[in-house]
C-alpha cells in the first residue's frame, strides 16, 4: 500500500486530491520558483489506490519526487470530461511536471502540452505517433506480457478453457494484453500438441470500463461456471473485481496485470500464479530523473514488460513448466519469439 506522507482532500467538481512531500522543505508553495521539482499526476478513473493501473503510476512519481529531492501531488479523475480541467489545476501552479496516466487522457495532455511547452509532460500509455518536444508518451509492448501470461496458462490449464476478463477494447493496450494472452495459451497448445477451444476474451463497453469490479465478479463467474480454469483479469478495478471472485474458487488460476498484484491485491493469492507486469513505476520515476538532469526528450519512451514471480503458488507450476517459461521469457522480449499481434 502506498505510503502518503501528507493527504488533502478538496472540494474539487468530480476530483479527489492527495499529495505526498518527499523531503519535509518541498511543499507546494515552492512550486514555480525553480528550487523544487513539483509532479502533478492526474489519474484515469478508477481511483489512486486501484492496485494496479494508477497506483503503480503514483508509486513512480512518489519515488522520482524522492530521487530529485521534488514534490508529488495527485489528482483522480472521476470522469473523463474533467482530463483538462485537472490538468490545468497543475500547470495554472506552474507544476514542472505533469503525468497523465491512461490512453484516454493521450488528447488532452497533448494539448496541455502544445499550450505550456515550458512545462514538461509524461503520458502514460499514450503513443506519441508526432513527437511534441516537452511530452514523453510512456508505452509498453503489452502483447509480450499477455503473451507470456497465456503461454503459462496453456501449461497450466487443466479443462482446456482458458479465458479473460478486460477492460474495453477500444483502449489498444487492453487489447494488446488480450490478443497476446490468446496467442500466448495457443502457442502453449500446439507445443503440447493439444487442441483446445478458443481462449473466451471478454470486454467491458467503454463506459466506466475500468471501474466496474461488479461486472468483473460477474463475468468471472460465468466463465468459472462454464469450466474455465485460467483466467486473466485486466482492466483496473474491473479485472480486480474478477480476480477476487476467482480467488474464492478452489483449483482454478487467475492472473493480474500491471503490476505484481500478489503485493498489492492480496486478496487474490490464492488463485494468483503471476501477474503480467508492465513496470509503470520505474518507467514514471526513469522519466522524473531524466527532467531533472536535463535529458528529458519528447517521444516515445519505451518501458518494460515481464511475469511477476509464482510467489506463494510456486509448488502449483510444475517444475519443467517454470523452466519453458524461462527460456520463453526472453525470445519473446526480444522479438524471437513473434506474439502475433497487430499493434
Amino acid at each position: 500500500m502506498i505510503k502518503r506522507i501528507t493527504a488533502v482532500m478538496a472540494a474539487v467538481a468530480l476530483a479527489t486530491v492527495g499529495f505526498a512531500a518527499p523531503s519535509k522543505a518541498a511543499t507546494e508553495a515552492d512550486c514555480g520558483k525553480g528550487t523544487v521539482l513539483c509532479i502533478g499526476l492526474v489519474t484515469d478513473t478508477g481511483k489512486v489506490d486501484d492496485k494496479s493501473f494508477n497506483q503503480s503510476a503514483w508509486s513512480g512519481a512518489q519515488k522520482g519526487a524522492k530521487a530529485v529531492g521534488g514534490f508529488a501531488k495527485y489528482i483522480e479523475t472521476t470522469d473523463p470530461k474533467d482530463y483538462a480541467s485537472n490538468i490545468k489545476q497543475f500547470t495554472d501552479k506552474k507544476y514542472d511536471i505533469v503525468i497523465g496516466v491512461g490512453f484516454l487522457m493521450a488528447e488532452a495532455i497533448t494539448t496541455a502540452a502544445k499550450a505550456y511547452p515550458n512545462v514538461k509532460f509524461i503520458g502514460v500509455d499514450q503513443f506519441q505517433g508526432t513527437a511534441v518536444s516537452n511530452l514523453a508518451g510512456l508505452v509498453f509492448p503489452e502483447d509480450k506480457a499477455g503473451f507470456l501470461a497465456g503461454y503459462l496458462a496453456g501449461h497450466l490449464t487443466k479443462t482446456g478453457k482458458t479465458g479473460a476478463v478486460l477492460g474495453t477494447d477500444t483502449v489498444p493496450p487492453v487489447r494488446y494484453f488480450g490478443e497476446g494472452y490468446r496467442n500466448g495459451v495457443a502457442y502453449a497448445a500446439k507445443e503440447l500438441k493439444k487442441k483446445y477451444p478458443a481462449t473466451r476474451l471478454i470486454y467491458h463497453a467503454p463506459d466506466n470500463a475500468f471501474n466496474d469490479p461488479a461486472w468483473g465478479a460477474a463475468t468471472a463467474q460465468q466463465l468459472l461456471s462454464q469450466g474455465f480454469d485460467v483466467i486473466f483479469g485486466a482492466g483496473g478495478n474491473t479485472g480486480n473485481g474478477a480476480l477476487l471472485r476467482i480467488a474464492k474458487k478452489k483449483g482454478v488460476f487467475c492472473i493480474g496485470v500491471d503490476s505484481d498484484q500478489w503485493n498489492t491485491l492480496p486478496e487474490a493469492r490464492p488463485c494468483l500464479v503471476t501477474s503480467a507486469m508492465k513496470l509503470i513505476d520505474k518507467g514514471v520515476e526513469s522519466i522524473i530523473k531524466s527532467a531533472k538532469a536535463g535529458t528529458f526528450k519528447g517521444g516515445n519512451v519505451f518501458g518494460d514488460v515481464g511475469l511477476a514471480p509464482y510467489h506463494g503458488l510456486r509448488s502449483k507450476v510444475p517444475a519443467d513448466v517454470r523452466k519453458k517459461v524461462r527460456a520463453i521469457t526472453p525470445k519473446v522480449l526480444n522479438g524471437t519469439v513473434k506474439t502475433g499481434v497487430t499493434l
